[in-house]
């Protein structure tokens, strides 16, 4: 008896530091749900590429949900643990009296991401051009036709008086409505400006990301009560987020559009750093996670001017600034 009892307690000490080495190399999953596959999300692809999440012990699972209603009923409906989608859905679903809110954590993006394409070439490029134009914008209630008529106004023009303003056209079909001959000018997202601009179609002539100040366009978000569970998982999330931004603020357009090439295998390579070098050149990549109080308030200034404000909401009830300064201290 003696002998099975030093082969059992050998056994179980085994068995013991077995379990003990596995744990340490187990990962946790976070199923994150992107509102769209953008080159304007270029830090998080960094992140998975380079490994970051992975160093924190993080596995991503990355969906592309394909529009702001569909990314924030995925969220809410527990179909994933994290968004990333524009700050504005999170006041939407508050102002509905949400018993458990999306609270945003994280800014990955901290200034509009269109540009302005014109169908003819135009040297000496002024806004007042537009007035009398047919003008191809974006779909209502979301961030681009918001910001679109926020720059419209500030340089005085009336998007719905000065223009002939389309706004009723599926986001995914603006950019082949304006290629079939549609408006004089398109609000378009990259790569399409710049493949626009090498196929002949249309020319970039301004940028609303340079002209709509600094916003939380988009960002990551997760339920209040996600939250308040997984805090130190969010934390090393956002630490890899951290340690991304800070990559692409210090690597080459060259060594960033490399790294995320892997997550656009139909656009060129040449095309990746041309739309890396304007996203950058223009400070549209945050380069920290924490959410800025002034950055919230020009957000409402925006969504109140284009007359989809539901409710006024504090910074600190939709925004967690804890664990962003936890992770940049």
């Amino acid at each position: 008896m003696k002998g099975l009892g030093k082969i059992f307690i050998l056994s179980f000490i085994t068995i013991l530091f077995l379990v003990g080495c596995s744990s340490s190399s187990d990962t946790d999953k976070v199923r994150v749900a992107e509102v769209t596959r953008s080159i304007f999300y270029a830090p998080q692809y960094v992140a998975i590429s380079q490994g970051f999440f992975e160093d924190e012990g993080i596995e991503i699972d990355l969906t592309t949900t394909w529009g702001g209603d569909t990314t924030m009923t995925t969220l809410l409906a527990n179909g994933a643990d994290v968004a990333l989608v524009g700050a504005e859905t999170s006041i939407y679903v508050y102002a509905q009296e949400a018993n458990d809110p999306p609270i945003n954590f994280a800014a990955l993006t901290q200034t509009d991401g269109t540009f302005l394409v014109s169908r003819d070439p135009i040297d000496n490029f002024d806004w007042n051009m537009l007035k009398g134009s047919t003008f191809l914008g974006q779909r209502k209630g979301g961030m681009p036709q918001m910001v679109g008529e926020h720059v419209l106004k500030k340089h005085g023009i009336d998007p719905h008086g000065d223009l002939n303003l389309i706004q009723n056209i599926d986001f995914g079909n603006i950019p082949s409505a304006f290629a079939s001959g549609t408006g004089d000018f398109v609000q378009l997202f990259e790569p399409t400006a710049t493949q626009f601009e090498i196929d002949g179609i249309g020319h970039i002539v301004a940028s609303f990301g340079a002209e709509s100040g600094t916003v939380p366009y988009t960002g990551f978000m997760a339920k209040r009560s996600y939250i308040e569970k997984n805090s130190d998982v969010l934390e090393r999330f956002t630490r890899a987020l951290y340690k991304a931004q800070q990559w692409v603020q210090t690597s080459s357009t060259e060594e960033i559009a490399k790294a995320i090439e892997p997550f656009f295998n139909d656009t060129p390579l040449e095309v990746i750093e041309n739309v890396v070098e304007n996203y950058k050149s223009q400070g549209s990549y945050a380069t920290n996670p924490r959410i800025k109080e002034e950055a919230w308030e020009n957000l409402h200034i925006i969504m109140d001017q284009a007359g989809e404000l539901p409710m006024t909401v504090e910074y600190s009830e939709l925004v967690n600034t804890e664990i962003a300064e936890k992770v940049t201290k």
